[in-house]
């Protein structure tokens, strides 16, 4: 029996392009699912506003408060959900590429907790903007990234001992967390720990913009570094007699997974298991050894839209943090796996 061809070959005088078939048809499928979610989380009742006043903010048919409710309020929470979700899912990719192990996701190995002190220490200091709050958590994830790095390299730098390094490194920067939000005034500790369960609440377009454009930036990088991460995924001796360079690629790599998972933190908090689990949830809907980050993304969008919605409607008029939410379903998930590969 002959086996049917996965691929599609575009051809030109000048370029060869191979499309994986059913990837892009997962990807169109992701993008779908999660565009209809976010439909909905702008048109359900809520604030006031019914679901048919809502939608006829979205084709320009009615304003006033609705429109202050959908396009103001509304609007910019799924806009961060949709572009936050796909970073991190990017973040995760990339790191689980670096240890070649899948538990190597920031969250797991300690960067997106480097990232939490960093920002942390900064909006304890009293610089609450943006750009500072990126700054620090740009600083605490590249410390913790270095930390672990270095750490594990005496050991042979594998992707076991990166995992194992990065665990102790999160244990102890989440026990100066703790720390550092007792010490802090009660307001201001009380605003904190809400803020570093990782939540959407309360967004609005001046806080969303700088941290959409800085992630959309990081995300094309890392679309432009996505064949030095293939080339990477095929082993070190592999990729180095195909010409990779080794130790930029690494470099390059982290600095821009851990910008994508610091600029994620310094919105809304850290926010787990979505850099865990999309890449895997991708690979498993392609049928793929390796994975192009395209689905990767989309599947990051829709677990977190769609974790947010959960938030926002499981205990109305109530709203938990959507960490809350992924943590949730990420521990359910991390058990699932640590399991399966206990078997393997």
């Amino acid at each position: 029996m002959r086996r049917r061809r996965s691929y599609t070959v575009l051809r030109s005088d000048s370029l060869s392009l191979r499309i994986h078939r059913r990837t892009v048809l997962v990807t169109a499928t992701l993008v779908a699912a999660t565009l209809i979610l976010a439909v909905i989380s702008l048109v359900l009742r809520g604030a006031g506003v019914s679901p048919s006043e809502a939608f006829a903010v979205l084709i320009g048919d009615h304003g006033g408060f609705a429109a202050t409710v959908v396009l103001k309020w509304r609007l910019p929470r799924v806009v961060a959900a949709l572009v936050i979700g796909a970073a991190l899912a990017v973040a995760g990719a990339i790191f689980q590429s670096l240890t070649r192990n899948p538990l190597g996701s920031p969250d797991v190995i300690g960067f997106n907790t480097g990232a939490y002190t960093g920002a942390l220490v900064v909006m304890l200091a009293g610089f609450g903007s943006f750009v500072a709050t990126a700054t620090g958590a740009m600083t605490g994830g590249m410390v913790a990234a270095a930390a672990v790095y270095l750490l594990s390299l005496r050991s042979g730098s594998t992707g076991l001992r990166m995992v194992v390094v990065g665990l102790g490194i999160s244990a102890m920067l989440a026990a100066v967390n703790r720390w550092l939000i007792r010490a802090a005034e009660l307001d201001a500790s009380m605003a904190i720990a809400t803020w570093g369960a990782g939540t959407l609440n309360g967004l609005r377009w001046p806080h969303v913009v700088p941290g959409v454009i800085a992630l959309l930036a990081l995300i094309v990088v890392a679309g432009c570094l996505a064949r030095r991460l293939d080339l990477f995924d095929m082993g070190d001796e592999a990729a180095h007699g195909l010409g990779l360079p080794l130790r930029s690629t690494q470099l390059s790599l982290l600095v821009v997974g851990v910008g994508l998972t610091a600029c994620s933190t310094a919105l809304v908090g850290p926010i787990s298991f979505v850099a865990l689990a999309a890449p895997h949830i991708a690979r498993a809907l392609t049928r793929g050894s390796r994975v192009s980050l395209a689905p990767v993304a989309a599947t990051g969008a829709l677990i977190l839209v769609a974790a947010d919605l959960a938030a926002q409607r499981l205990f109305a008029p109530t709203q938990l943090p959507v960490g809350v939410v992924t943590v949730t379903i990420g521990g359910i998930y991390l058990v699932t796996l640590l399991a399966r590969e206990a078997r393997r």
